[in-house]
This record gives C-alpha cells, structure tokens and sequence, in this order.
C-alpha cells in the first residue's frame, strides 16, 4: 500500500492491525507499544463514543430508542449486539453513527503522534471500513486458528461457544483477511514465539518509516 496524499511528512508511518474475534490484537499491540511504537485503539475510541456522556449517545437515542441505553447512560452493549447481528439495517444505521466519530477521532490521534516511529492502528473491521485504509500505509493481520480464537474469548468474556461463532460468522473470513493484508502475525504458538515475530516486524517498521 502506498501513502496517500491527504498523510503529511509529519505523519508517522501508520500500520493498520486487524484479525478476528479472540485473534490476539491486544497482546500484539502492546509488544508493539513496548518497542516504543504508538497505539491507537478504534475499540477504545467507540467505547469513549457510547459511554454515559458519549459523543454517539445522543445519536444512538434518536436511531434506536432508550431501551439501549442502561440505566447508567452507556451504550448497553449486549442488547446492541443482539439487535445488529439480526437486523443488517441497525448494524448499517449504528456504523453511520460511530464509523464517522471512530475515523474523526483517528485522525487527530494520528496527526498528535508526531513524536513516534511509527503508529500501530488497531481496526477490527479495517477492510470493511474503507475510510480507515486511508489512514495506513501498510496492513497487519494477527490471525490463528478459530478453535484458539473460541477457547480465549471463552476465557476472556465468558461468551458460550455459540455466541462467539455467531461473531465469527458476521466477521470476514479468516481467508480473506490472509489475502488482503501486507504482514501477518501467526498467534497459535507461545508467547514468547510472539514476541520474536513482533521484534522482526518492529525492526522493518523501523526503518520504512524512517
């Protein structure tokens, strides 16, 4: 992928890092963010966006009604999903709301971060959201296989088998995402293995953006 003329030469490199459910993003980011690298998280941004307060809530009400909004203001998260994995119109109608906001926000984050080698964008969506390849100058998958990404969703968020197959069902497919993207990080191994991956990819990240 090319830089693309909206970047300036003050704009640190940007690598766009995406993967499934369960895949490892975290972890890998924050090998990255150890190496010095700056993180930028559309996850953490969405959840600033619907939380009591949020820049989306007020939106959010209008489209959907308060019965999705708990008791404390939030976004109440579980019926939300419940209701966009089936209904495609209120997953389309609630991306028109944050998609907008999250690339807003990524873009000031970015254009702050001049001080960084380089930048780790993390995008669980990134090839479907297209305003977001934008922003990248490279892509990075974290991918392993769909009985890991189970078992640590399971692990992490209590979620039952069938809840996190439903989420791997509404994601791209593990094939497309190998195909699509420039860099891709194998996280079925050890940690340690991981980190040694990480390093390599730190040390070309290194020196493309210089």
């Amino acid at each position: 992928m090319n830089p693309l003329p909206h970047l300036t030469t003050d704009t640190p490199f940007c690598i766009g890092l995406t993967g499934g459910i369960g895949c490892g993003k975290s972890t890998v980011a924050n090998l990255f963010k150890a190496h010095g690298a700056g993180i930028i998280d559309t996850d953490e941004i969405a959840h600033q966006l619907t939380r009591a307060d949020g820049e989306a809530i007020q939106a959010i009400i209008a489209a959907f009604g308060p019965k999705y909004i708990t008791t404390s203001g939030a976004l109440d998260r579980h019926a939300m999903r419940a209701l966009i994995f089936t209904d495609k119109n209120s997953k389309i109608t609630l991306e028109q709301i944050l998609h907008p906001l999250i690339l807003a926000h990524s873009k000031e984050l970015i254009h702050r971060a001049c001080d960084k080698p380089y930048l780790i964008l993390m995008v669980p969506l990134l090839f479907e959201t297209p305003g977001f390849l934008q922003l990248v100058q490279r892509t990075l998958l974290v991918d392993c296989s769909e009985e890991n990404q189970i078992s640590r969703v399971i692990k992490r968020n209590g979620m039952n088998e069938e809840q996190i197959r439903t989420i791997i069902q509404h994601q791209m497919t593990r094939q497309a995402r190998r195909r699509l993207n420039d860099d891709i990080v194998q996280n079925d191994g050890s940690l340690d293995t991981l980190t040694a991956l990480v390093l390599t990819l730190h040390k070309r990240y290194l020196h493309t953006g210089q």
